[in-house]
């Protein structure tokens, strides 16, 4: 009786199996459909990307006009204050505008993310500082995964180094791509923004990366939220030093940057 049961949960589930791959192959080939636009034929997948290209840079402008005042502030003569004040006293959108300056430095990469992260922990202390970064970098993340997976390989070509691609190729051939992920968003002083473009491309799936990479952020993000929080608290040697170690890993993370990646991909290789 159970060996029938065992029989009948198999065939269910090739069945089922079956009927998710006649979906994709559908998708697919409804993908490479022709459609014809202003007298050139064109495939809707590459519609579809264009049309999903045309949102993301929306979404940015949007995010830029939306947080413009606020930068624009910060370069005026007592500007800052000004602009911390602002934030502090717009309560749940305050939140909100830490929230959009994370995204726009994960996904636009143009802020350093120790920036936003002494802002937040100036701004609301180093827990609730800290908490707020990295809901901003999971749905960031999560926002790049789903964005990478759309538009495919060539868009990622136009965003990031060619040689990043390629390690990255060679790291999830070493069969111990999660460990690597993991040691290289820990890793202070790494381009964690350029690898987050990258990992969608492999066979990761995005609950995997969201933990791997965002666990990995934890011990920076809280390191810098906590010396900024100590700037406001007048614990200034303290902060300085935190700062001064933080601030030699980074470079030494920087400088020291295809070494470790270099070392990462040997090491995994011996293993296997």
């Amino acid at each position: 009786m159970k060996n029938e049961d065992d029989n009948k949960q198999h065939h269910h589930a090739k069945q089922a199996t079956g009927s998710i791959e006649a979906v994709k192959e559908k998708a697919h080939e409804k993908a490479q459909e022709e459609v014809e636009v202003r007298g050139r034929k064109l495939e809707k997948g590459d519609i579809f990307k264009f049309a999903g290209l045309i949102a993301f840079f929306l979404i940015m402008v949007l995010i830029c006009v939306l947080i413009w005042p606020y930068l624009h502030e910060l370069f005026e003569p007592g500007g800052l204050d000004r602009v911390m004040a602002d934030v502090r006293n717009a309560g749940p959108i305050g939140f909100l505008i830490l929230l959009g300056l994370q995204f726009l430095q994960i996904v636009v990469a143009f802020i350093p993310g120790e920036v936003v992260q002494i802002a937040a922990g100036v701004l609301y202390g180093p827990w609730v500082g800290a908490a707020v970064i990295l809901v901003g970098c999971v749905i960031s993340s999560a926002f790049i995964f789903v964005l990478v997976h759309k538009l495919g390989a060539p868009f990622v070509q136009s965003m990031v180094p060619t040689n990043y691609l390629e390690k990255f190729r060679r790291f999830e051939k070493t069969g111990k791509l999660n460990i690597i992920v993991f040691v290289l968003f820990l890793i202070p002083g790494l381009p964690k923004d350029v690898f987050t473009y990258l990992v969608p491309l492999t066979d990761m799936n995005m609950r995997t990366f969201l933990l791997l990479s965002n666990i990995g952020r934890i011990p920076g993000i809280i390191v810098s939220t906590y010396a900024a929080d100590g700037l406001m608290e007048g614990r200034f040697v303290e902060s300085a030093i935190i700062f001064g170690v933080a601030a030699v890993i980074a470079i030494l993370g920087v400088v020291f940057r295809e070494r470790i990646m270099k070392v990462l991909e040997r090491s995994h290789k011996k293993k296997d």
